[in-house]
C-alpha cells in the first residue's frame, strides 16, 4: 500500500505498555534511535505488537517540529538529532529535509519559523515529534 506520509521509518518494537485504552511502544529505529508511539490498545492487538515485532514509524510532515539549541523542560519524548540537508520554501511553507543516523526525516514548517531559525543546509537540528502523532504499521 502506498501512502501519502513522508517519513516511514523501520525499526523493531522494544516494550509495549498497555493501559485501559491506549498503550505506549516503544521502537528501535535502524539508525539506532528509540522512539514511542502512543497507539490505542485495539491497534496492539490488531497488529500483533510485541517485542520483536517489525514495524514501520509513520509520521506525517506536519507533526515534525525542529529545534535549534537546548530543547530541555518538554513533555515531547522523541528528539532526534540531525542535520538540514535541503530547504524547500514556498510562499507561507517550506519543506525541510533533514538527515538522522541511518535516514532522513522531512518537517513541513512555515517559511517564517525557517528564517527565524536560520535554517540552511549543514544546520544542526532536532526533530520534535510527540509520541500521539507516531502510527504504526506492521512491516
Amino acid at each position: 500500500m502506498s501512502l501519502s506520509i513522508r517519513n516511514q521509518i523501520p525499526g523493531t518494537v522494544t516494550e509495549v505498555t498497555t493501559g485501559e485504552v491506549m498503550a505506549t511502544v516503544k521502537v528501535h529505529l535502524e539508525g539506532g534511535q528509540e522512539i514511542t508511539a502512543a497507539v490505542t490498545v485495539e491497534a496492539v492487538e490488531e497488529l500483533g505488537l510485541a517485542a520483536g515485532s517489525a514495524v514501520r514509524a509513520l509520521i506525517k510532515s506536519t507533526e515534525v517540529s525542529l529545534a535549534v539549541g537546548a530543547v530541555d523542560g518538554l513533555s515531547i519524548r522523541n528528539r532526534i538529532p540531525g542535520t538540514v540537508q535541503g530547504v524547500a520554501t514556498g510562499g507561507a511553507m517550506a519543506g525541510v529535509k533533514v538527515g538522522v543516523a541511518g535516514g532522513e526525516l522531512t518537517a513541513a514548517i512555515t517559511r517564517e519559523a525557517v528564517d527565524d531559525l536560520g535554517l540552511t543546509a549543514g544546520s544542526p537540528v532536532t526533530a520534535l515529534i510527540k509520541s500521539t502523532e507516531i502510527s504504526l504499521a506492521g512491516a
